[in-house]
């Protein structure tokens, strides 16, 4: 079964709710195509400061490597590593781009595919909320007042302490 986490976007204009169809599933796992694409799948998502960062590192990378005169294998692992880094936290990035711009984290689904996740979510979350009737909850337990006489069993133990 896969993890998603459901993103609510921020309301436009004068809406009370947002509409169904904005919301995001986001999966948590492995992302292939970012491993093997990453900046396309950047610009796909359009996550364009992890895509900044990621050619920053990438250029940084590059050039600490050119200035240590690494070998082209050391080369290939590192961007290998990279990419491998990507396609890991790939769904990381793309939750944090989304809160960055005000969408709401609003629920964890487990579900094999997207639309069980989708349906899932949106049968818990479109029913009303069941409110406690008044008198429904159990009594308080009664406030001790300080300075008050301690009472005479401490905990689990069945006998007064001595």
């Amino acid at each position: 079964m896969t993890v998603y986490t459901v993103h609510e976007p921020p309301l436009h204009g004068e809406e009370t709710s947002a509409d169904a169809d904005r919301f995001r599933f986001v999966r948590d796992g492995f992302y292939g195509w970012a491993f093997l694409l990453g900046p396309l799948w950047m610009i796909w998502r359009r996550l364009w400061l992890v895509l900044f960062l990621y050619v920053a590192v990438v250029a940084a990378l590059e050039a600490a490597l050119w200035a240590v005169a690494a070998a082209a294998a050391t080369r290939f692992a590192v961007a290998v590593l990279v990419a491998l880094l990507v396609g890991m936290e790939a769904g990381s990035l793309w939750r944090w781009t989304l809160t960055r711009r005000g969408w709401k984290n609003v629920g964890v689904v487990v579900a094999p595919d997207p639309e069980t996740a989708e349906r899932r979510f949106f049968d818990t979350w479109s029913r009303p909320k069941p409110r406690a009737a008044s008198g429904s909850l159990p009594p308080a337990a009664p406030l001790r007042m300080p300075g008050a006489a301690a009472p005479d069993v401490i905990g689990l133990f069945p006998e007064s302490p001595r």
